[in-house]
């Protein structure tokens, strides 16, 4: 063990410390690779004061994954860990309905701890952020990949005209931004790509994004919720009115913005919650944002792994997110079991959704509603 800054006898990139709620790192866990690579080391000196620990493998941290114990720990590991990994592969994969493609990851895991999401379910008990350091070879891959495709030949509801690559199937862009440049790098690669464009969805407001001058080359996807919601189950997150409030900047600043309402969750009261939500964005946004607005709709999914996991850290999340009476099993595009509402639950759901939608924000265009 060392400290980050002492390992390498050259020169550090001079970095400012990260000093955020989220990030307080007190141990980096590093391939040895990654930790020797430029997009390492501007890591390591973001958080000058955490000590570095080499590990074989980012996968392979036994305080890290499989480790139980550290479920009563899941927002503290989050806060104060970070491991860094040299991604393998970096091939490029066709998606669905938000995108048309999933980009290489460029980050795996999250600071924020929401209490539904997916991504845990792959690494054990701790979810921290992993950064991939070989940002060089992504952003190859990825340029590589939109020259093959030539011109988008017709629509499609990921964009009329641009092949649409997904940048945080696994990750927060925007807290991803606060750890490293390699959201800035993808974002200038995109800059120059006309026929292809990048998006993610964020919970946080980053606004260190607003200076990396897109040139509409990158579509932010706000996720949304009414705030009820999101206080419960969007732990550690920008707060809603936060998140609706830079939606104006975002789209100043050359960035596409469309939203997420993901997920919506069926309990008591939450459709006079979702209508409260969607007045305030008819009320708040510019014309202009609302001239390029676009939703996506997502029923909440579980998991009884996760269900688990989350009984151990934030069992009141569970009181809404776990319905058996309400949910049936459901296997996903990944070939994980998870859980639903059931198809006649779910198919009311999405109705009313949209019928709120049409109602109190016309406006707003829904890409996909499932």
């Amino acid at each position: 063990m060392t400290d980050a800054l002492t390992l390498f006898d050259d020169v550090v990139p001079a970095e400012t410390p990260v000093v955020n709620r989220l990030l307080q790192v007190r141990t980096v866990y590093a391939e040895p690779a990654a930790a020797a690579s430029p997009r390492g080391r501007q890591v390591l000196a973001r958080f000058p004061d955490a000590e570095l620990v080499e590990v074989p493998s980012h996968w392979q941290i036994p305080d890290l994954h499989g480790n139980e114990g550290n479920v009563e720990r899941w927002v503290r590991v989050k806060t104060e860990t970070l491991v860094l990994g040299v991604k393998k592969s970096v091939s490029v994969r066709p998606n669905g309905r938000s995108a048309d493609f999933i980009a290489p990851s460029t980050a795996n895991g999250c600071a924020m701890a929401c209490a539904y999401c997916y991504v845990p379910r792959r690494k054990g008990y701790a979810n921290p952020i992993t950064v991939f350091t070989n940002i060089d070879q992504i952003t190859r891959a990825v340029q590589r990949h939109v020259a093959r495709q030539g011109v988008k030949p017709e629509p499609n509801e990921c964009d009329p005209f641009d092949w649409v690559y997904d940048l945080g199937e696994n990750s927060d862009c925007s807290v991803d931004a606060l750890v490293s440049d390699n959201i800035a790098d993808l974002v200038a690669t995109f800059r120059t790509l006309p026929t292809a464009k990048a998006s993610f969805a964020t919970k946080y407001v980053n606004r260190q994004l607003l200076e990396l001058d897109p040139q509409g080359r990158t579509r932010v996807r706000f996720s949304l919720m009414p705030d009820a919601d999101a206080k419960l189950l969007d732990v550690r997150t920008s707060r809603v009115d936060e998140r609706i409030a830079a939606i104006d900047d975002f789209v100043a600043a050359g960035y596409e913005v469309h939203l997420n309402f993901s997920p919506v969750v069926l309990r008591e009261g939450w459709e006079a919650d979702w209508t409260a939500l969607l007045q305030q964005l008819d009320d708040e946004l510019s014309d202009a944002a609302k001239a390029q607005a676009a939703t996506e709709v997502i029923m909440l999914t579980h998991n009884e792994q996760l269900h688990e996991v989350n009984l151990g850290w934030h069992p009141q999340a569970e009181e809404v997110l776990w319905r058996p009476e309400l949910q049936q099993p459901k296997v996903s595009q990944n070939g994980m079991l998870n859980v639903r509402y059931r198809n006649d639950v779910k198919r009311a759901g999405v109705d009313r959704i949209q019928q709120l939608i049409a109602q109190h924000a016309p406006w707003l265009r829904v890409r996909y509603a499932f």
